[in-house]
């Protein structure tokens, strides 16, 4: 086990590089310079040959004129930057945000605080309801309760989810009025401790509650398919030849081996409701990672929308090894240490 993990993270370090590279490159091909928009505001206080002299000093200071490789090996922080300096990513510099005008290191904590306490609610509560669902209906597959189930899952999984945003919110916030449209917290409060997360709790229902039932059909239909296949095994057959009680039968056999193609999904849904809250965020008005990721895009702040970017390649590399490392979990016949 622990020669599989140092090769897969030695794997993971050098995809992460190279994947890093690819991405700095690309967003350094947005038409924008942050030298020319940091010097804008001067711009009619100076004459011409002034302000040309003052926008290539600013590029040299800025390292914009060095070429691709030398800038991103700066930005990784393998090289010293122009002042000789190793302040790069690895020494937990993540760039300058001209949106912002401070940090990137300084406007991301609060908001990706954010975005992890909506998505931890979300995927507590539907995997709380998509696994027992899932497999009752796999147990009782073909009978009105599994086909109203599984017509209500279609709905669900065909409607996009801002779609189903707009109707949770004319339903329990315009109509009900027993929820508030946007925001995260009550403004202009002081509250403290167990007050202000309750507060918080309460402004983040509606979102956490469209998210949930967003993902509710893929995930139970999945959860479904996955108990039906390890329910026709020929193991659960003898399982049940032996006088085996259905419960053990269900939870001990079938569910255990069903899980192995659930584990993937379920990660994989987790990794990608990091990125998949920008439409909730932005719809609800939450100050998160997804509605920041928007504004450094639509502002061309690329060092803030890269180093965004940075953490959804983290979180997707580390989820990939807790999956690899979750099948030797749950299955002994998955061998982890080779």
């Amino acid at each position: 086990m622990g020669k599989y993990v140092v090769k897969r993270l030695l794997y993971m370090v050098l995809v992460f590089l190279i994947v890093s590279l690819l991405m700095y490159a690309i967003y350094n091909l947005i038409p924008t310079d942050p030298a020319r928009a940091q010097l804008e505001p001067l711009k009619r206080s100076l004459r011409p040959a002034e302000y040309e002299k003052r926008y290539e000093q600013l590029r040299h200071q800025m390292g914009l004129d060095a070429p691709l490789v030398v800038r991103y090996a700066r930005w990784m922080g393998f090289v010293p930057d122009v002042n000789g300096k190793f302040d790069g990513l690895l020494e937990g510099n993540l760039g300058y945000s001209q949106l912002y005008k401070t940090d990137v290191a300084e406007v991301i904590p609060i908001r990706m605080k954010n975005t992890i306490f909506i998505n931890i609610f979300s995927t507590i509560i539907a995997l709380a309801i998509t696994i027992p669902l899932g497999i009752y209906c796999a147990v009782h597959k073909r009978g009105k309760f599994d086909s109203s189930v599984q017509v209500l899952t279609i709905i669900g999984y065909s409607i996009p989810i801002y779609i189903i945003g707009l109707i949770f919110i004319w339903f329990f916030a315009v109509t009900m009025g027993w929820l508030p449209v946007s925001g995260i917290e009550t403004p202009g409060n002081h509250f403290t401790g167990f007050r202000a997360f309750l507060d918080k709790t309460y402004y983040l229902i509606l979102p956490v509650l469209v998210m949930t039932v967003g993902s509710l059909g893929g995930m139970t239909r999945y959860v479904r398919a996955a108990m039906i296949d390890s329910l026709s095994m020929d193991y659960i057959r003898t399982a049940r030849a032996k006088g085996l009680r259905e419960k053990v039968v269900i939870y001990s056999h079938a569910w255990r081996n069903a899980l192995l193609p659930v584990i993937t999904v379920i990660i994989g849904w987790f990794i990608s409701i990091f990125s998949g809250s920008l439409i909730i965020e932005n719809m609800f008005g939450l100050n998160g990672m997804g509605q920041l990721y928007y504004q450094g895009l639509m502002n061309n702040d690329y060092e803030l929308a890269l180093a965004i970017q940075m953490f959804y390649i983290i979180i997707s590399l580390v989820g990939q090894l807790i999956t690899d490392l979750s099948y030797g979990l749950v299955d002994p016949r998955v061998r982890v240490d080779k």
